[in-house]
């Protein structure tokens, strides 16, 4: 019987968990935190993800989940641009979903450790060593499946992790009035905010802000009131809304530079594979795709139909295939955002040039798979 150890327990690691379980293969998952906890998302999951969940009885029907269907662009200075998404989406938040998926895993058989941060992976003679707290596991395979950055990367010298990220993510839930089937993406200077509706009622609004907004103003609310309200959408959502923590969910130095979704012989799903920009918002459809691809070919070693360089391969490749060029347009498009000519292009464009506004819309969405 084949053993995998996944690495972080977020959409990518929490799908694999429940594939290959299901499949008879030995899951262990290490996860530094406990579930349910929150993280920084957008918490918009496009449709094409629907019928691959359903297939595999994960799909969180149960829960209250808006459909989306709609999508508004606001420039710096407040223009406005509506749009139609054909496929769509729905949203739920993460605190809802992972321990969804978290409890799925379990009746499927899959390991977990929790409140447990992995520090280190090696591989020697075609067997893994984790290190998680003080104990040292081993494994035929590893899956790394945690998140955007992680200490990790630098014991792996991922390139990316040579270079800092002046980027930071915000995220609260909010109480607000705003249409449910409605994704709104608002401009700010150095920055972008997006709001719509996940479970329960609740808003996820949702921003990613330059460091030196932080570094100028001295902190999250003062860039809040300081440069998020000269949107006036944005002041609008601020100032009428019921914040519901206390305090926000942050991350800091988001990267969206190439990463490589196979780094000595450890399989990258979701975000350490490669992380698309937020104002595309299909971050989670992504991971999930990903776990599906990463999944079946391991099920497949695990049958003998393959050995690991055929794996590694073929993983690289059906990775490159579904994700790279998705990566590739979301950072073009991200230079259109932030700043208050550019926005306004791309605002003006949206409203008089559809087809165009339509290319872009598809460009960041997959298909249903």
């Amino acid at each position: 019987m084949k053993s995998v150890i996944i690495v972080g327990g977020g959409l990518a690691g929490l799908v694999s968990a429940n594939l290959l379980a299901r499949q008879g293969i030995r899951v262990l998952l290490i996860e530094r935190k406990t579930y349910p906890f929150h993280r920084v998302c957008g918490e918009y999951i496009s449709n094409e993800t629907i019928p691959f969940l359903k297939r595999h009885e994960i799909y969180p029907g149960e829960f209250d989940l808006p459909s989306i269907s709609r999508l508004q662009v606001t420039s710096v200075n407040g223009k406005s641009a509506l749009l139609p998404l054909d496929l769509g989406g729905f949203g739920i938040s993460r605190y809802t979903f992972d321990h969804f998926l978290y409890q799925k895993a379990l009746k499927q058989g899959a390991e977990f450790l929790l409140n447990t941060e992995v520090t280190q992976v090696q591989f020697n003679n075609e067997r893994f060593y984790v290190k998680a707290g003080n104990t040292t596991f081993e494994a035929d395979l590893v899956i790394g499946a945690y998140g955007k950055r992680s200490r990790l990367d630098v014991s792996l010298n991922r390139e990316f992790m040579r270079h800092r990220s002046p980027f930071a993510g915000v995220k609260y839930h909010i109480h607000t009035d705003h249409p449910a089937d409605l994704i709104s993406l608002h401009n700010f200077k150095d920055g972008y905010c997006g709001l719509s509706q996940v479970d329960g009622g609740k808003f996820t609004l949702c921003y990613l802000t330059h460091s030196q907004n932080l570094k100028r103003y001295g902190s999250i609310k003062q860039v809040e009131t300081q440069v998020l309200h000269r949107n006036p959408f944005l002041k609008s959502v601020f100032t009428n809304s019921h914040f519901l923590f206390d305090r926000p969910e942050v991350i800091n130095e988001i990267t969206f530079a190439t990463k490589q979704p196979v780094e000595n012989h450890l399989l990258m799903t979701g975000d350490a594979a490669g992380m698309i920009t937020p104002l595309c918002g299909n971050g989670m459809a992504m991971a999930i795709h990903s776990a599906k691809l990463v999944s079946e070919l391991i099920i497949n070693f695990a049958a003998g139909a393959m050995n690991r360089t055929q794996l590694e391969s073929e993983y690289q490749t059906q990775w490159n295939s579904k994700f790279a060029r998705r990566l590739w347009v979301g950072r073009q498009i991200q230079r259109l955002f932030g700043n208050d000519w550019t926005s306004n292009l791309a605002v003006n464009l949206m409203r008089n040039v559809r087809p165009m506004a339509d290319y872009l819309v598809r460009r960041t969405h997959g298909v249903p798979f």
